[in-house]
């Protein structure tokens, strides 16, 4: 092993990929669920239709983050309520073979059926949904991260020689020698 140095921004970064990651998986699982079973549940239709719309916006919140860490969050709510609007105002949109696509759950899921303005609004809920669990996730992603990397260097130099400069190499000295 060479000694290399783990860069700790691009650990945190990492972590919070992975964070935002699993944060975008539960919130799918909770939209399927909500829309799969929750008429079935009592749930009023209301709440099953805007609810897996306020979802889907978080989703899309969440995979733009996942798609551009670097972005801070009032940029990645723009780019997602720019992309969720777009897929909103693409249902206007009619050729036979997106509506025959539209017809199918995949097609239902990720582009919808029939156009709605509140939908928007469902969709604008769910980014600012996506910012406070990002938000909130944050703060365990970093911390861990910081104290993993300071235990690693830890290790590090306690068990690893320690580099010399890269000039020249001066023989060791004796007692001979002073």
């Amino acid at each position: 092993m060479n000694g290399a140095a783990i860069d700790p921004a691009r650990a945190a970064r990492r972590s919070l990929v992975v964070a935002r990651a699993g944060l975008c998986l539960s919130v799918i699982v909770c939209g399927l669920a909500l829309r799969g079973f929750g008429l079935g549940l009592g749930l009023p239709a209301l709440v099953v239709k805007y609810g897996g719309s306020t979802l889907w916006g978080t989703m899309v919140f969440l995979l733009v983050a996942m798609a551009a860490p670097n972005l801070s969050r009032p940029r990645i709510a723009l780019v997602s309520a720019v992309i969720a609007i777009g897929v909103e105002l693409f249902r206007l949109v009619h050729f036979p073979w997106l509506d025959a696509f539209r017809l199918t759950l995949p097609g239902a899921l990720l582009l919808g059926r029939i156009f709605s303005t509140w939908n928007m609004l469902a969709y604008g809920v769910g980014i600012g949904l996506g910012v406070m669990l990002d938000r909130s996730s944050q703060p365990f992603a970093e911390p861990v991260i910081g104290r993993a990397f300071r235990a690693t260097r830890w290790l590090m130099r306690a068990l690893l020689p320690r580099q010399q400069s890269r000039g020249v190499r001066r023989p060791a000295q004796t007692a001979r020698d002073r």
